[in-house]
Order: C-alpha cells, then structure tokens, then sequence
C-alpha cells in the first residue's frame, strides 16, 4: 500500500471515530436529551441476580430492569434496556451509548466526578458473606483473609480496607459460586444478592453488615434536563407503590424506601 494511501486510511478511521464519538442526540420539548427521541436507553449488566439477569432468549430480567422499565413508561418513552458489563457502564454513559444506567450504582464521591446521580431507589449495604463454618463474622476478621468481590463495585474498595487480599470477579453471582465451592474466605457484596444467593442453595452464611449504602440511576453530567424528568419520574413512581410493588415481587421485602 501506498503512503498517500495509507494516510488515507488513517485519515478516514480518525474521522469515523470522530463523527461516532460526537453523534448528536435528540433534544426534546423540556431540553432533554436522548439517544432516540422515542426511547429510554438504560444500562444493565445482566449479572447481578436478582437485581438483572439473562435469560435464555438474551432477553434481560429482574428488579433494575423492571424499574427501568417503569421510568420509561412513566416518561412517556419506550424502554430499551442494554447490556452492557458492570465494570463498563459508568463509562459506556459518559461516553453516550446509554442514555442511563438503571444497574444498582452506589452513590459515592469518586463515581460523582464522572457522572449524576438521581435520588436513591433504593437502599442496601455490603455485607460480608462467608461458608458456614468460617471463623469471619465481621470485618476485624478479615485481616490477612482472601476476599472476593465483583469488579468495578465499590465492594472492592471496602474490601481492601480490611485485607491485601482482594480477588475480583466480573459479577457477585460468580464470587459468590466461588466461594460456595470452596474457594476465598469471603465474599463482600449486596445484602440482597447474598441473601438471595443462600435461598438458591449456595453453601454460604451471611455475617456482618458493614453499612448501608444509597443505590441510584446513573446519568451523564452533561444532561441535566433528563436528570430532572427521571427524578420526577421516579418520585411519581415512590408516591404511587410501584418502586414498593417490583421490590415486593423481587425480594418479598420493600427495600426502596429508607431504613429507619
């Protein structure tokens, strides 16, 4: 190939990452801003049951989709969950492939750099989660112990407070097999997900709750309009039972409204 063809090439790859990179959204009536006017485009990754999960037609399920779900229509838009793995979704929003992310995000500090919150929609805690005849009942135990956790999750970051020993998987689901088949000494995650892990019959006991933590939608920073539609979409949703309805089907408790 040719230098002036080469050059070319190179010209024409830069300049479709360029146009893909800055593809204008649609705008709507209230200065929102969507992938599509039509549509509600939110992140899931599809593998942290209950909470999202696949099924065997590559469909999505659980409570994040529902609630997904339920903003769209409450919106007036058509719900389009995408999925996309947890350790890639904050940046798969910023970057625009998502108009939202509706995948069980903590709120923090770090992650509030890079993109907006909504309200919370519910509430939840690490906790840590061992095999029942472990020693490891709370977190002064698990010096010098092998912690498992998933990737990208704030669980990594807890963990690594207590211990240097912190093994990732690219979901809790997957940590959590491992540890009920003998492997790590403990597994940090969701209260929920441990809980609902145990009813399915993994080999695993709960210990301490270290915290309670807020969970909420993740938008990108420069879409404030949208953060406004989806908190006044969400709120409706608290008032009217449906945020308590899905996490009744889901869990059998209420976990959307804030511990006393």
């Amino acid at each position: 190939m040719g230098l002036n063809r080469k050059i070319l090439l190179i010209f024409s790859m830069i300049m479709i990452c360029f146009l893909s990179a800055c593809a204008e959204k649609d705008k709507l009536a209230d200065g929102s801003e969507l992938i599509n006017k039509d549509e509600f485009v939110f992140a899931a990754s599809g593998e942290f049951k209950p909470f999202s999960y696949m099924n065997d037609d590559l469909t999505m399920s659980g409570f994040d989709i529902e609630v997904g779900k339920a903003l769209a229509e409450e919106m007036g838009l058509k719900p389009v969950p995408k999925r996309i793995k947890f350790k890639g979704i904050v940046e798969g929003v910023k970057t625009g492939r998502a108009d939202a992310a509706v995948a069980s995000h903590t709120i923090n500090s770090q992650r509030s750099k890079h993109v907006s919150f909504t309200t919370p929609y519910y509430y939840s805690g690490p906790q840590i989660f061992t095999r029942p005849d472990s020693e490891i009942k709370t977190t002064d135990d698990l010096a010098g112990k092998e912690v498992a956790v998933a990737k990208g999750s704030t669980y990594a970051e807890i963990a690594s407070e207590y211990t240097d020993k912190v093994k990732t998987y690219d979901s809790d689901v997957t940590a959590l097999q491992a540890l009920s088949t003998g492997r790590h000494d403990a597994v940090i995650t969701d209260f929920v997900t441990g809980k609902n892990a145990a009813k399915e019959g993994f080999d695993i006991k709960e210990q301490q709750l270290i915290e309670r933590s807020e969970q909420a939608i993740v938008l990108p920073q420069d879409n404030p309009n949208l953060l406004k539609r989806v908190n006044e979409a969400l709120e409706q949703l608290r008032q009217d039972g449906t945020l308590s309805r899905i996490s009744m089907e889901y869990f059998g408790e209420d976990i959307t409204k804030k511990p006393e």
